[in-house]
């Protein structure tokens, strides 16, 4: 899922990040966040890694996130990944040899 930040997101998240990141590790304690966190240079995005069967459950997330409900977060998408590479991918593909 990517999220798009408001323009002033460092200094907009401060009241809301305990409660952010409280969502957020309870929701990987239940095996469903794996990785989180914003972009750099410009922090203008974040990206979270959900492993998931539905976009429902991303989708539940951000609706309930602090940071989308107050405006920090202006937008986000959730986005199937097709994993190929790696010992963890979904669907491994190895090349022909």
């Amino acid at each position: 899922m990517f999220y798009d930040f408001a323009p002033d997101y460092l200094e907009r998240r401060t009241p809301y990040r305990n409660e952010h990141l409280q969502h957020a590790w309870q929701a990987h304690a239940r095996g469903e966040l794996i990785l989180g966190g914003p972009l750099a240079d410009p922090t203008d995005r974040g990206v979270l890694l959900f492993e998931c069967d539905s976009p429902d459950i991303p989708s539940r997330f951000a609706d309930a996130d602090p940071y989308v409900k107050r405006g920090v977060v202006t937008r986000y998408q959730v986005r199937p990944w097709t994993t190929v590479i790696g010992e963890d991918a979904f669907s491994p593909v190895k090349p022909n040899v």
